[in-house]
């Protein structure tokens, strides 16, 4: 097996790191940042690209293109955003952890949600490919915008916890106490969850209201947030 040490980032290390291994992960973090780093940026870009782009191809192959960049941008943005907050709570909830750390932990975190949103990407395609198309009737294709708001935010909850729920054993390792460790992780998993759902929101459209333009970002960007939304989306399924 490879050494930790070593500048590359071979098949057994990243089977280590990606399993949440503290062996591996705090030493990567530690003395290894600006290669972490690249990889990070690399496998972000593919994973949450490809995700992106399915969920794209719903409206129209441009806005699969620039799903394809806004959602490796949104999880960089809260990952730095996370990062300052992350490392100020650490100590509070009895973990020691730097802002260069808490980056390193959080891009271990996204790598896995990356890499869960890749997997899920053939089951989008899917799904948006037997829904009704953006052309359709009102009521068709407002069901179909809906099911895709409602189902793509569980798939995103769903790896962002499971992602997080790797860095456990790091944490455990750092605090020197599981119970710690737990109260960090529940304070990054909210924060992520607040961030990211904003930033999701300010940076959209993703696949695109029906009877509007394609477009990489909205005229109205920053007028209401996603729970609203959500939540209006999941009550005209329950309607329908």
């Amino acid at each position: 097996m490879a050494s930790p040490d070593s500048n590359s980032l071979p098949s057994t290390d990243l089977r280590q790191l990606l399993g949440g291994a503290p062996a591996y992960t705090d030493r990567w973090m530690r003395s290894r940042p600006a290669i972490w780093f690249g990889w990070s940026l690399l496998w972000i870009g593919l994973g949450a690209g490809l995700y992106g782009a399915a969920i794209g191809a719903w409206r129209d192959p441009m806005q699969s293109v620039w799903n394809a960049v806004k959602f490796p941008l949104i999880l960089l943005l809260t990952a730095f955003g996370n990062s300052f907050l992350n490392a100020a709570l650490a100590p509070l909830l009895g973990v020691t952890l730097g802002w260069r750390e808490s980056l390193s932990a959080i891009l271990l975190s996204f790598n896995l949600l990356a890499a869960i949103l890749a997997s899920f990407s053939p089951l989008v395609l899917f799904l948006v490919w037997n829904l009704p198309p953006a052309g359709a009737g009102w009521q068709a294709t407002q069901t179909a915008y809906s099911t895709i708001l409602v189902t793509q935010s569980l798939v995103i909850a769903f790896a962002g916890i499971a992602a997080n729920l790797r860095l456990l054993r790091l944490l455990g390792a750092l605090a020197g106490s599981k119970s710690a460790a737990r109260r960090l992780l529940a304070a990054w998993l909210a924060a992520n969850l607040m961030l990211g759902a904003q930033l999701a929101w300010i940076c959209r459209p993703f696949f695109g209201r029906p009877g509007m333009e394609v477009q990489f970002l909205r005229d109205d960007a920053f007028r209401g947030n996603f729970f609203e939304s959500f939540f209006l989306s999941l009550s005209h399924l329950f309607r329908n």
